[in-house]
């Protein structure tokens, strides 16, 4: 036995000599009389979680592998392309048919929204229709062309249309959005997806906080448009190329295919149109003229330049009649079914929703399996390395001329600005570089719709050019304010912060869709159904209330000698007030309750891993009384060491 030292620790102690084949010199053991409280720790590496992480090539070197297994490789790689091209076909035409949904479901009510010409010429209150129509039929380019057709039929002034249009810009942010939301399985992956989608957000958010002000005191937008149209005599031209719709339409039209001219109606006031279900029934029509004889009271009653006469008292003329005639019937799956337009939106936005979600998984893991090795470092140097220093400026608007020529091609910017998320999201592409990749995307959008405006008419023309026009300048103007300078790249910065948010508390995302997009632009609109007084009255406390909590929080980091000491935290306040983490221990708990409820082999789970791991406790502790170093005459003595 080794006796113990006066100050009671436990000297180094060996086993005794054995026989040369059973040696066994076990490692000596030294315990300190320093207490870990007094022991300084070890200082972790601070590892930056927006750091793009290294794509490694975990397999085995093409120069190692032998015929077999290089043709093998070769067959791989080509299965693994075809099926992320199958995915991302099959991705896009899941948002295509998650629009058609959204409208099912509340494209009546979008019309409806349009329809009150007196809240839409309240700029606020335009602003907020136009980011809920938006969110509710998911394009932006449906709300601009109810938009366009209003205008044109003089029931909406271009002046009153141009914050709907900025309202619009928000709303087709919500789509990739959602998105991100999808990739919440992995915290950082999570962390940089979100953030990439919301650099939109928060775009457009402040292009509109500082650009709708200056239109409403100025019309800027208005004055610039007016003087392009005026000075330049433009004609009609072609349609805008529709090169995606091509290649999905074969596919998204055996599912549903809707009657877009249905909204238009009910927002210009056909009475027809309310009636009309928006799923198309008959996709070929033709419409026949024939002259047909009708009575009339008298014969001054009777038709220009027809025949006109008088039989058994009564006045006869004759008149041309227009008949539709449907010749074919559509071929997508709800045709025949007697559903409503609500309960066939919500199957799809169900459906469209799983096909989302499932593509986005597959296509996330199949990127992860292919960006490997060399490629990997191929595509990271190539989307995200600057020129070299004088021109190192130029990268940024080279990549948002990419953008741009790439939403042109697509004809939709969520589609490519969802289709980016997810690799920003696995680390290929920073939000440094998705920044002026997402704002091309916005330039993008408005040069389809100003092709778009010059296919029509001669009479709408103008009228139509005009609104596309102010589209086109305020995304201009936006990355004017929040793009040339890096200090006033803001819209980064909010992004990130937001991502670390929604990484440490992930229900916090749904939370932010559900504010931003559906609760604020809601409540705006009550208060100015209510009047403009009412918006005034509570909008502006909530305005200065919002000023002086951010300008308090700049303080607090920068200079917090010059505010008083109680604001030098907010801790003064309730704890749910200043932090996250009171909501998350509820929301945890909620979950967690609908989680033992929902699936009953939770509980029984959880118990055996409990089991398991109390069991595996019992080995270790057991294993550290059998070692003959630690015998010790002394039980107490003994037991403190075992919990050392």
């Amino acid at each position: 036995m080794a006796p113990l030292s006066e100050n009671g620790i436990l000297p180094a102690t060996r086993t005794p000599e054995l026989g040369a084949k059973d040696a066994v010199e076990p490692e000596p053991l030294y315990y300190s009389s320093i207490s870990p409280a007094e022991e300084e720790p070890a200082e972790p590496e601070e590892v930056d979680p927006w750091d793009l992480p290294e794509l490694l090539d975990t397999g085995v070197k093409w120069s190692e592998l032998d015929t077999k297994g290089k043709v093998l490789r070769v067959v791989t790689s080509i299965v693994r392309l075809v099926l992320l091209l199958g995915l991302l076909y099959l991705f896009v035409c899941s948002l295509d048919v998650l629009s058609s949904a959204f409208q099912l479901v509340g494209g009546k009510a979008a019309g409806d929204i349009f329809q009150d010409n007196a809240v839409l010429s309240n700029p606020v209150a335009g602003l907020v229709i136009g980011v809920l129509v938006t969110v509710l039929v998911q394009s932006s380019s449906t709300s601009s062309s109810i938009v366009v057709s209003m205008v044109s039929s003089g029931l909406l002034e271009v002046k009153s249309a141009v914050p709907i249009i900025m309202g619009a810009n928000i709303g087709t942010s919500v789509t990739n959005t959602i998105v991100a939301v999808m990739q919440a399985g992995d915290r950082n992956e999570f962390r940089r997806a979100f953030a990439g989608a919301t650099v939109h957000d928060f775009f457009n958010w402040l292009s509109v906080l500082v650009l709708l002000p200056l239109e409403v005191a100025s019309g800027y937008l208005y004055r610039l448009t007016e003087l392009i149209i005026d000075s330049f005599n433009i004609q009609t031209g072609a349609d805008a190329p529709d090169l995606l719709k091509v290649i999905t339409v074969p596919l998204t039209k055996n599912i549903i295919q809707l009657d877009s001219s249905v909204i238009s109606g009910i927002a210009t006031g056909d009475p027809a149109a309310r009636n009309k279900s928006l799923i198309k029934i008959w996709c070929k029509t033709e419409k026949v003229t024939n002259l047909v004889n009708i009575t009339v009271p008298g014969i001054a009653n009777c038709t220009p330049d027809a025949l006109c006469w008088m039989e058994d008292n009564v006045t006869w003329t004759q008149q041309n009649q227009t008949e539709t005639i449907n010749l074919k019937k559509c071929t997508h799956m709800f045709v025949n079914a007697n559903l409503p337009d609500l309960a066939v939106g919500l199957i799809l936005l169900a459906l469209s929703l799983l096909a989302l979600c499932t593509c986005l998984i597959l296509i996330v893991k199949l990127l992860n399996s292919m960006l490997k090795g060399q490629v990997a470092v191929v595509i990271k140097k190539v989307l995200n390395t600057d020129f070299p220093f004088p021109f190192a400026w130029v990268t940024g608007y080279l990549a948002m001329l990419v953008g741009a020529g790439m939403t042109f091609i697509v004809q939709s910017s969520s589609v490519f600005t969802s289709a980016i998320t997810p690799l920003v999201g696995i680390g290929v592409i920073s939000i440094e570089r998705a920044y002026p990749l997402t704002l091309g995307s916005n330039i993008g959008t408005t040069t389809t719709a100003i092709l778009a405006a010059l296919a029509s008419p001669g009479e709408t023309l103008a009228n139509s050019l005009q609104i596309s026009l102010c589209h086109f300048f305020f995304n201009i103007s936006g990355i004017l304010l929040w793009y040339p300078i890096p200090f006033t790249r803001v819209p980064i910065r909010l992004a990130k912060a937001l991502g670390n948010r929604t990484a440490k508390y992930r229900w916090f995302a749904a939370l932010y869709l559900f504010l931003c997009f559906f609760l604020l632009p809601l409540t705006v609109l009550g208060l100015s159904i209510a009047g403009w007084q009412v918006l005034v009255g509570v909008g502006v406390p909530v305005v200065v209330m919002l000023v002086f909590v951010v300008v308090v929080n700049i303080m607090q980091k920068r200079c917090p000698r010059f505010l008083p000491l109680v604001l030098h935290s907010w801790d003064f306040l309730p704890k749910p007030l200043h932090s996250l983490k009171p909501w998350d221990k509820h929301v945890t708990v909620a979950m967690t309750f609908c989680r033992t409820r929902c699936c009953c082999c939770c509980k029984c789970c959880n118990k055996e891993e409990d089991d398991e791991e109390e069991s595996n406790k019992n080995d270790r502790s057991l294993e550290m009384y059998d070692n003959p170093a630690l015998t010790i005459e002394d039980e107490n003595y003994q037991a403190k060491a075992t919990h050392l």
